[in-house]
C-alpha cells in the first residue's frame, strides 16, 4: 500500500510539473525543430506568452530550429535542451530583424552600433537567461572581413546581443560560428557568463560598458579575432566605464574554427584568440580581475587604453600560455582618441600582473609596457613571471629605435618594427616594479633582454635573463630613481642619455 501511495504521489507531481504554466515548450507554439521550417516566429510566440504570464522558461527540446531573430523579454529563461541546435537562417530569406537607427556621429566600430540584427537580442530588459546544454550554430550570420564599419550593414552579425539589461545569465550553452560577435553585452549590469563553450571566427565574448560582470569557466576559441574582450566604447553615446569585472578559470585559443569542438585543435593562421582589454576604450576599465586562465596558440594578454578613458586597479594573476604569438604581456596607452572630446587624457595606473608562465612562438616582442610622451603609465607591478621565447633576433634589431604608438592602432604588429629587446621593453612609465622575472630563449637572440626608456622610479629585484655573448643584458635611457637588487645578470648599469 505504501509503494502504491508513493507511485501515485510521483505521478501527481509529474503531472503538476507538466502543467506548470511557467514552462513554455516552443513545440506547443508551432516550432517544428526539423531544420527546414523557420521556427523563430513560433519561438517568439512562446516568449510573448511567457512574458504575458509574468515570465518563465521557454523550452527548446532536442531538434534543429532554423531561426531568424529571437526577441528576448524580461523574466525569460531561454532553455536549450541537450540535443537542441538553434541554427541561424540564411541572410537572403528575410528572417532577421533590421538594424536599428543610430543617430549622430559614430565613434565606435560598426559591430558595436547595432543590436537588433542578431539571432538573439534584447534591450532594456530585466532578468534575462540563456541556458542549457544545447548549441547555437550561427549558420548564416556574417562577420566583417575588412574594417569593422564595413561588411555588416544590412546583415545579421551576432549570435547574442543584449543592451542595457540587468541581471543577465548565459550558462552551459555552446556557440559555433557566432558571427562578428558570439556574445555582445553593452551597458548591462550584473552579468554572468558561466561554463560556455565558443568556437567561432571573430570575437567570442565582448563585455562593453558593463558593471558587475563575472565570466567564469568558459572555453573560447577565436582564431581571427579576440576571445574575451572587455571594451568601453561610445555605443551608448557617452563615456561609460567597464568596472567590477571578474574573468576567471577560462581557456582561450586561436585554433582554426571548429577544431576546438572536434578536438583536432589545429593552430590558425592569424592566431588571435586572446584576452584583450580594448581597443574601444572611451570610458575605460576599473576594478577588474583576471585569474587562472590558459592561453594556447594565440596572442598574449593585452591592456590597451587609447581613447581617453581610465584604466586603473587591474589585477591579473595565474596565467599559463603555450605557443603564444607577438607577445605574452602587453600594457599600453595610445592617442587614437576616437572620441568627441579629443582633449581627453588616457590614464593607466594601479596595474598588477603576477604568476605568468609562457612559451612564445616568435621574436616580435616580450613584455611590453608603454605610455606615451604625454600620457605616462603609472604604478605598474609585474612579479613571478617566467617566459621562454623563440629567439632569433639580430644585433641590428637590438639597435632599432622603436616608434611611438601615437595615433596608430595600438598593436605591435601594426608598427612595422620589431621590438629592440627580446624580454622586457618599458617606455614612458612612472613607478615600475619588476620582481622575480626570468626571460630566456631557444635560439640565440642578440638583442638586449631588457630596454627601459624614460622611466621614473624603476625597481628591479631578482631579474634573470639569458644573454648572448657580447650583448648587454639591458639598456637604460633617461631612467631616474633606479634600484636594482639580487640581479647579477644586469651587472653595472650603463645609461645612454642620447640616441
Amino acid at each position: 500500500m505504501k509503494q502504491i501511495l508513493i507511485i501515485v504521489l510521483a505521478v501527481l507531481s509529474f503531472q503538476a510539473l507538466s502543467a506548470n504554466t511557467s514552462y513554455f515548450n516552443v513545440r506547443d507554439y508551432g516550432a517544428a525543430g526539423d531544420g527546414k521550417k523557420i521556427d523563430s516566429p513560433s519561438i517568439n510566440k512562446a516568449i510573448e506568452a511567457a512574458a504575458q504570464a509574468g515570465g518563465g522558461t521557454v523550452y527548446l527540446p532536442a531538434g534543429i530550429y532554423l531561426s531568424g531573430s529571437i526577441r528576448m523579454k524580461s523574466d525569460i529563461n531561454l532553455y536549450l535542451e541537450v540535443g537542441c541546435t538553434l541554427l541561424g537562417a540564411p541572410q537572403d530569406i528575410g528572417a532577421y530583424d533590421a538594424e536599428e537607427l543610430f543617430e549622430g556621429k559614430q565613434y565606435q566600430d560598426g559591430g558595436h552600433t547595432h543590436f537588433h540584427n542578431s539571432l538573439i537580442w534584447g534591450e532594456n530588459l530585466n532578468n534575462v537567461s540563456i541556458t542549457g546544454l544545447g548549441m547555437i550554430d550561427g549558420g548564416g550570420l556574417v562577420s566583417a572581413t575588412k574594417e569593422a564599419n564595413k561588411g555588416l550593414i544590412g546583415k545579421a552579425s551576432k549570435s547574442i546581443a543584449l543592451k542595457l539589461c540587468t541581471n543577465v545569465l548565459i550558462r552551459d550553452i555552446t556557440i559555433f560560428h557566432g558571427g562578428h560577435f558570439a556574445i555582445l553585452v553593452t551597458g548591462c549590469n550584473r552579468v554572468t557568463v558561466d561554463n560556455v563553450t565558443i568556437d567561432t571566427n571573430r570575437d567570442g565574448i565582448d563585455i562593453d560598458c558593463c558593471t558587475n560582470t563575472v565570466i567564469s569557466n568558459c572555453r573560447v576559441n577565436s582564431p581571427n579575432d579576440d576571445a574575451i574582450v572587455p571594451k568601453s566604447s561610445f555605443a551608448l553615446k557617452k563615456k561609460w566605464i567597464t568596472e567590477n569585472l571578474t574573468i576567471t578559470n577560462c581557456q582561450v585559443s586561436g585554433f582554426e574554427e571548429g577544431t576546438l569542438l572536434d578536438g583536432r585543435m589545429i593552430p590558425g593562421k592569424l592566431k588571435y584568440g586572446r584576452i584583450k582589454f580594448g581597443t574601444e576604450s572611451n570610458g575605460g576599465f576599473r576594478n577588474c580581475v583576471v585569474s587562472n586562465c590558459t592561453f594556447r596558440s594565440c596572442k598574449g594578454f593585452a591592456l590597451e587604453e587609447v581613447d581617453g578613458g581610465i584604466m586603473e586597479n587591474i589585477s591579473v594573476t595565474n596565467l599559463t600560455m603555450t605557443d603564444v604569438d607577438d607577445y605574452p604581456i602587453y600594457i599600453t596607452l595610445g592617442e587614437r582618441m576616437r572620441d568627441p572630446d579629443t582633449t581627453s587624457i588616457s590614464v593607466g595606473r594601479g596595474i598588477s600582473i603576477s604568476n605568468v608562465v609562457a612559451t612564445v612562438n616568435d621574436n616580435l616582442s616580450g613584455i611590453h609596457i608603454t605610455g606615451t610622451p604625454r600620457f605616462y603609465l603609472q604604478d605598474i607591478r609585474l612579479s613571478n613571471i617566467q617566459l621562454v621565447f623563440k629567439g632569433g633576433g639580430t644585433k641590428a634589431q637590438g639597435d632599432i629605435k622603436f616608434p611611438e604608438i601615437g595615433k596608430h592602432y595600438p598593436e605591435i604588429g601594426f608598427m612595422n618594427s620589431i621590438v629592440p629587446s627580446y624580454g622586457v621593453f618599458a617606455r614612458h612609465v612612472k613607478n615600475l616594479q619588476l620582481e622575480n622575472i626570468a626571460v630566456s630563449y631557444i635560439n640565440e637572440d642578440q638583442r638586449p633582454s631588457m630596454i627601459c626608456i624614460d622611466v621614473d622610479g624603476l625597481e628591479i629585484d631578482k631579474y634573470k635573463a639569458k644573454v648572448a655573448k657580447g650583448i648587454p643584458a639591458a639598456r637604460f635611457e633617461n631612467v631616474n630613481n633606479l634600484t636594482v637588487i639580487n640581479s647579477p645578470v644586469l651587472g653595472k648599469i650603463k645609461q645612454l642619455t642620447n640616441r
